[in-house]
């Protein structure tokens, strides 16, 4: 029998040789380096999980499997590998669509494992019996679908290369029975596609526009830290003396102690960023698909720049142009098309390079106003936050206590970050005003539930983040009601030594929501309210560490606490810190309007 290395040094089967299908399906794992996997066990397909210890691949056990899917997620936005989740048929699967989903839109190359009822019983309404098809289709960018045990191979090695070529998650489909037996097949070696710059016709179009910009601004998109390309990145914003600015969600997509860095647009966004691009006369949207969301106006300012020719590079041609008019489009990799577009300008005498100096001064002018904006943005102004800070005066939840502000409590975690931190967010208000205060250095720093904003993300994600890059601190942020639908993986965390810190921002409230109710529906406050237990209280009793924070300056020294913990002891540990209520702007202002009442029993509604 014939071997070859993989990638991590584990021996490959090579050449056509006979084996049973769950052997097929393993070794075409170890062909792309796969160690670890998130899941519950199941009977669907526990002949392959029996040997995925001498493979060298370990199953992580989790709580749920949502919270599988999310760690798979977290998983391959560190490493820029697979991330890998399994389930039992039925229910396990269908537990893991929502995870697939943010993973979709995180565009992060998860394989998720879906066992099947076996051939001989489907549609006879069998026992964990559905199709599993239909519902991961518009989460996937393919779904492989074993149709016999002798191609189980094939359709695993084209789940691999496909998540890796198509930038996203597929699905592999496997009836259980096809688990068993006998075949004769070859273990497909794992097929990556060379992505280059783009057409040079484009790539020379763009770069007229851009030689001829007096005000280039650069978008760095999620396509810039997948391509690796930050470097390269700043070697074109560098040649332009160009302002850059992260796409939404995407803070760690350029570092951000370059004078050039200017922030994240979008939902609780870089005001100075804001400004900047709003100057602007060319934009060069480095892989970034310019999603709604991420461009909406904030902080009362409609900022997009109207008539500004935008030069947009993806590696998904669909996405050029599918939100934004542009002038130029760059079906390209984003670290290469960056790369032929300094290129193509070193040399040139550029229209921005008279105003180069005369720009950087306005790019640290903005900053600083903005920095000096957050320090003095200690707590919201509009009449619910005053009511809420109010509130908080007489409501001391320790003694000597008080409910802290949460803008003041997010100043001072930024202050106590360590270096070469990774950071996830859920979605809610004070996680969305996070963004203002979450800064990073390198990339695949920064994890967030993007496009799809479902709750419970954080947690998991971070863990799947640290099982990728155990020598790097792992934190969390999370709002209390998004908590309630992910601390059970606590247990997950310490049963299987993930140590990680998670810091939740205990305000009693589903606050993105509420904020709508104040702002279009006067005050009337339904379903919004949460009355919780002590969450550090919990932590504890799950076998972690737990700190609650009732005092400003204890913010910094917990979570520098809880860091040494998680690095130098293996420590979990949940912080805890009580909010005052006050809320940051609505989340969907875009979406809602004031109410029209039509029957005579509800027109006070209004």
């Amino acid at each position: 029998m014939s071997t070859q290395d993989s990638a991590d040094n584990r021996k490959v089967v090579q050449g056509m040789q006979k084996m049973t299908p769950s052997e097929a399906f393993v070794e075409t794992m170890v062909a792309n380096g796969v160690t670890d996997m998130f899941g519950i066990m199941g009977s669907a397909f526990m002949d392959a999980m029996d040997i995925f210890a001498p493979a060298g691949i370990r199953l992580v056990p989790v709580v749920h499997e949502q919270g599988a899917a999310h760690m798979a997620d977290g998983y391959a936005r560190v490493s820029g590998r697979h991330g890998m989740v399994i389930g039992q048929n039925g229910p396990g699967i269908s537990n893991c669509v929502t995870g697939i989903a943010a993973a979709f839109w995180a565009h992060s190359p998860v394989v998720i494992i879906t066992p099947e009822a076996g051939t001989t019983g489907i549609g006879l309404g069998g026992f964990q019996e559905c199709k599993q098809l239909p519902m991961f289709q518009e989460f996937t960018k393919y779904q492989g679908h074993v149709t016999h045990p002798s191609r189980m191979a094939e359709y695993t090695g084209r789940c691999f290369d496909r998540a890796m070529s198509e930038m996203g998650p597929t699905q592999l489909n496997i009836p259980r029975d096809y688990f068993y037996g006998e075949i004769e097949c070859e273990i497909p070696l794992p097929a990556r596609v060379d992505r280059g710059p783009g057409g040079s016709k484009s790539l020379d179009a763009a770069a007229e526009l851009i030689a001829n910009a007096k005000f280039p601004v650069i978008v760095s998109g999620g396509g810039v830290v997948m391509a690796d390309g930050v470097e390269q990145c700043k070697a074109l914003a560098e040649r332009l003396g160009a302002p850059v600015v992260n796409s939404y969600q995407h803070n760690d997509s350029f570092p951000a102690s370059h004078p050039l860095w200017c922030g994240p647009l979008g939902y609780q966004g870089s005001k100075a960023g804001m400004k900047l691009i709003a100057q602007a006369d060319v934009v060069i949207a480095l892989g970034t698909r310019l999603g709604p969301f991420g461009t909406l106006p904030q902080h009362g300012m409609d900022y997009w720049p109207k008539d500004a020719k935008i030069i947009q590079i993806d590696a998904d041609h669909k996405m050029l142009g599918l939100v934004k008019k542009i002038s130029v489009g760059i079906c390209g990799d984003a670290s290469e098309a960056a790369v032929a577009l300094t290129e193509r300008l070193t040399g040139r005498t550029l229209v921005c390079d008279a105003s180069k100096d005369a720009r950087l001064t306005q790019i640290r002018d903005e900053k600083a106003a903005w920095e000096s904006e957050l320090d003095a943005w200690t707590h919201e102004k509009d009449p619910f936050s005053l009511d809420a800070i109010d509130e908080a005066k007489d409501e001391k939840p320790f003694s000597g206590g008080e409910y802290l502000h949460p803008r003041q409590v997010l100043r001072e975690l930024e202050k106590a970050m360590p270096e070469d931190v990774m950071v996830s967010t859920d979605i809610g208000n004070i996680n969305s005003v996070a963004h203002s205060y979450l800064r990073f250095d390198k990339p695949r720093s920064f994890f967030a539930p993007m496009s799809f904003g479902n709750c419970g993300y954080a947690l998991p994600t971070i863990m799947g983040a640290k099982t990728a890059a155990p020598e790097r601190p792992a934190i969390a942020y999370a709002g209390d009601g998004a908590w309630g639908m992910s601390l059970m993986e606590i247990m997950t965390a310490v049963r299987h030594e993930i140590p990680v810190t998670a810091v939740v921002f205990h305000n009693r409230q589903w606050g993105a929501e509420k904020k709508n109710q104040v702002e279009f529906y006067n005050r009337r406050f339904v379903a919004g309210e949460l009355d919780n237990q002590s969450f550090a209280e919990i932590a504890r009793s799950m076998g972690a560490e737990g700190i609650t924070v009732d005092r400003l300056e204890d913010v910094g020294p917990a979570l520098k606490k809880a860091v040494d913990m998680q690095m130098n002891e293996g420590k979990t540990c949940v912080i805890e810190v009580m909010c005052t209520r006050e809320l940051g702007d609505p989340f969907r202002r875009d979406a809602l309007k004031k109410p029209v009442r039509m029957l005579e029993k509800y027109q006070d509604y209004v």
